[in-house]
């Protein structure tokens, strides 16, 4: 059996592999830049240094501000994390978020009641971060803090 093919079937399929070369050299490249991102994982923790222990005083939160940067798919932007520290001892040290859990509102400490407020919703919390009242969720994002070369560092994802 003599199958030849004919010179215009030949140039068709030769046209359209070629055109299918050509789409799919731009297409996998286009596809790693639009999907690569989203499979990232590539979020993890970083120590970052807040300052002294000593500003820190026993039995009072005390905040404290550092910056990060973060990476959102392909938007890179520096952001201001502020934390509240806290100690019993002078010696462990806890932090908290100043971000309320039920609207992202910043709260702040009130010395004389002994609480965090955020003024948004009349939310309270504890020192430990726990809701004392009001309609937020959860507690307060608690924070590892760590004493290193005389510096105070807070492990945070960026």
């Amino acid at each position: 059996m003599d199958e030849s093919v004919s010179r215009r079937k030949f140039l068709s399929r030769a046209t359209l592999a070629i055109g299918g070369a050509i789409v799919a050299g731009w297409a996998v490249p286009a596809a790693a830049y639009i999907f690569g991102p989203a499979r990232k994982s590539d979020r993890q923790l970083e120590w970052r240094p807040l300052g002294s222990p000593d500003k820190v005083e026993i039995g009072k939160p005390t905040l404290f501000k550092t910056r990060i940067e973060k990476t959102t798919g392909w938007v890179r932007q520096e952001e201001e994390v502020s934390v509240y520290v806290f100690t019993e001892d002078g010696r462990n040290f806890s932090g908290l978020s100043n971000i309320c859990t039920h609207l992202g509102c910043r709260v702040r400490y009130v010395d004389d009641q002994e609480e965090f407020f955020c003024p948004c919703h009349n939310a309270s919390f504890a020192k430990d971060g726990r809701v004392a009242s009001g309609p937020p969720p959860r507690p307060l994002d608690a924070f590892e803090i760590r004493v290193e070369g005389g510096q105070l560092q807070v492990n945070l994802e960026v």
